[in-house]
């Protein structure tokens, strides 16, 4: 596995790994130390690598085209460290995080089998004329084409055309569920298989119980990834949801916040952590709607108060109300009143539980770490076989 040392990159796929590994299959996990530590436990054998991501100050462009170079960048630094740890010892097939285009470009330049584990949305038919010729027109744009182009040249790629290679794998697992993917009916089914959120049911869980005496669960989770929750929305929930009636909530917090230092009695105060456990005893969950997020929330059968934080979250956001499970908030009209609205509006309106029940067997159908697991050996068998 080449990975994207970003929490948010490396969460959604770790159970796969952990399953390939219990299989017996020797598995290494090629990706840099912010998030080193979280490949250790899945028992993977880690490869480091020195990455130019600003991972630690995250301190990134808003400019899509910088955005997108600071990707390349990475490919064009990690790709020789990759070829001097698998030169002499070759995976039978690689996979590679969406955004590790070292992984295919190291795949095909060894002429190996390669898979790609997408935590967010695919490529459809028709993507390319409607997102990838605006971007192209961006300034900046087509220098930034021709670099990508000069270095799939360089390495050894078989794929050379720079759209086909970031935007059309022969092979991809999307780990998010498919009703979150725009122009679905668009997607080539043949190179991509949505198995949906990946998580691992027979783990044992940090033993959270649902508290005896409440009457309602609500989760408070914004943090843990690129995008920190800020001290005023957890401010503005305190204030919504302080003392409601028969309400327990659960804040979730990252380090840097303070709000623990005085709550209401009726909320419980923990550290930001995977909220799975959590989730599936909730009955509504305020969350920054990234793909990773929405799909936890599909997956537990929770609906959520949607605060999107960037344009990708907008979109999440809005797919979700359209689902019927969801009510969007932005950040500038966040009160304790909007918040309060919102959540007697999900828990007064009975199709929300019908469509998050429904959406919630949807979801799980998909198949997850084993049936991702599954398809990873069937395609292992095809390139060492074929």
């Amino acid at each position: 596995m080449v990975g994207t040392p970003l929490v948010g990159h490396v969460l959604p796929s770790l159970e796969i790994i952990r399953e390939l590994v219990a299989r017996g299959h020797r598995v290494t996990y090629a990706t840099a130390a912010p998030v080193a530590e979280l490949i250790t436990p899945t028992g993977a054998e880690l490869v480091g690598i020195t990455s130019t991501l600003p991972v630690a100050d995250r301190d990134w462009p808003q400019d899509p085209i910088a955005s997108a170079s600071l990707c390349l960048d990475e490919a064009m630094a990690v790709l020789p460290q990759l070829h001097a740890a698998y030169d002499d010892d070759p995976a039978d097939l690689y996979l590679y995080d969406a955004g590790a285009y070292a992984g295919r470009a190291l795949a095909e330049a060894q002429g190996r089998g390669f898979v790609q584990l997408s935590a967010t949305h695919v490529a459809w038919e028709g993507a390319q004329e409607e997102i990838g010729a605006a971007f192209a027109q961006l300034p900046g744009g087509p220098a930034y084409r021709a670099r990508f182009a000069a270095w799939l040249i360089r390495c050894g790629a078989k794929t050379t055309n720079v759209e086909e290679f970031t935007g059309r794998p022969r092979r991809v697992l999307a780990m998010i569920p498919r009703v979150l993917q725009p122009h679905a009916d668009r997607v080539d089914t043949e190179a991509v298989t949505f198995v949906g959120p990946c998580f691992n049911a027979g783990q044992e869980q940090d033993g959270w119980m649902r508290p005896a005496g409440a009457h309602k669960v609500l989760l408070v989770s914004l943090a843990g990834s690129a995008y920190a929750g800020p001290q005023e929305l957890y401010r503005q929930c305190v204030a919504a949801f302080a003392d409601l009636p028969g309400w327990h909530v659960v804040l979730q917090t990252d380090r840097g916040s303070d709000t623990a230092e005085r709550v209401p009695r009726n909320f419980e105060v923990r550290p930001w952590g995977r909220p799975l456990t959590i989730l599936e005893q909730a009955d509504v969950w305020v969350t920054h709607p990234s793909a990773g997020s929405s799909g936890e929330g599909l997956y537990a059968g929770v609906p959520l108060i949607a605060v999107p934080n960037g344009p990708d979250q907008c979109l999440h956001a809005d797919r979700l109300v359209e689902l019927g499970v969801a009510r969007r908030i932005d950040t500038a009209e966040i009160t304790a009143e909007t918040l309060r609205t919102a959540l007697m509006e999900l828990i007064g309106d009975p199709q929300v539980a019908t469509r998050s029940a429904w959406l919630w067997s949807e979801v799980r159908a998909e198949g997850g770490t084993r049936r991702a697991a599954n398809l990873i050996e069937e395609q292992l068998i095809e390139e060492t076989v074929g």
